[in-house]
């Protein structure tokens, strides 16, 4: 299949299910908001940019975890009684972002969390439709995550972790407030062993777009989340 070049002028894309078979969909010049808004409402996502270009994708199979299917393990349980961390919701959305670009991976050199990516979502935190988790030890930000919120659906998009478990502990606090806060779905984009060992699973394309169809239905809570009583609320009304 064709990868189709974008009109910077025109926010719109053409079907995910038209992305070719490593789910590369199309290329733009740029990554603005309503592009990026629009993207995310269809399924699809910018992963890396080369030279002045953004590189949409639409995987198939889509990892997604459903919040009644998460998986907490005995050492992570342990982990959550001991109260070795602290949590936050849209502290310090930047920061993590910025320690998702720098924190070293296995296998992957560099980072495609450019400037012009953490201009970007940090602008879409400003007006409330991206969020991040914090976890603290100490008053140490030793790991969190970030992703954007549409509806009843949750898109992560990364995280990172300066001590062990603390990445994993700020996404399970996460998806545990999202389920009581009658989140529906959470996309996890691509397969990896950590998220499927917390529950996360592949499901056809074709299954994730129809849920986002329906997602389209449902209020998006807009603003700076905070934790209130094991579900997530609005703190704070988005700065635009």
């Amino acid at each position: 299949m064709p990868v189709f070049w974008l009109n910077e002028h025109n926010p719109n894309f053409p079907p995910a299910q038209a992305a070719e078979a490593d789910g590369l969909l199309a290329v733009s010049k740029d990554l603005s908001i309503e592009r990026l808004i629009v993207a995310y409402q269809q399924g699809i996502f910018p992963w890396y940019s080369h030279r002045g270009l953004f590189y949409w994708y639409s995987p198939d199979p889509r990892l997604v975890l459903f919040p009644q299917e998460l998986k907490v393990h005995k050492s992570m349980r342990s982990i959550f009684n001991q109260r070795k961390f602290e949590y936050t919701l849209d502290t310090a959305f930047e920061q993590v972002m910025r320690a998702c670009a720098t924190v070293q991976r296995s296998g992957q050199q560099g980072s495609w969390i450019t400037e012009p990516f953490v201009r970007a979502y940090t602008q879409l935190h400003e007006q409330g439709l991206a969020h991040s988790v914090e976890v603290w030890r100490d008053g140490t930000l030793v790991g969190g995550l970030y992703g954007l919120s549409f509806g009843r659906v949750f898109f992560g998009e990364s995280m990172f972790a300066r001590v062990p478990n603390a990445s994993k502990a700020g996404f399970i606090t996460l998806v545990r407030a999202l389920g009581e806060t009658g989140f529906r779905l959470i996309d996890c984009q691509q397969e990896t062993a950590h998220l499927s060992s917390l529950g996360a699973r592949p499901i056809p394309r074709a299954a994730f777009i129809e849920l986002l169809e329906q997602n389209c239905a449902e209020p998006t809570l807009i603003g700076h989340w905070c934790f209130c009583e094991g579900r997530i609320e609005v703190c704070r009304p988005n700065n635009t």
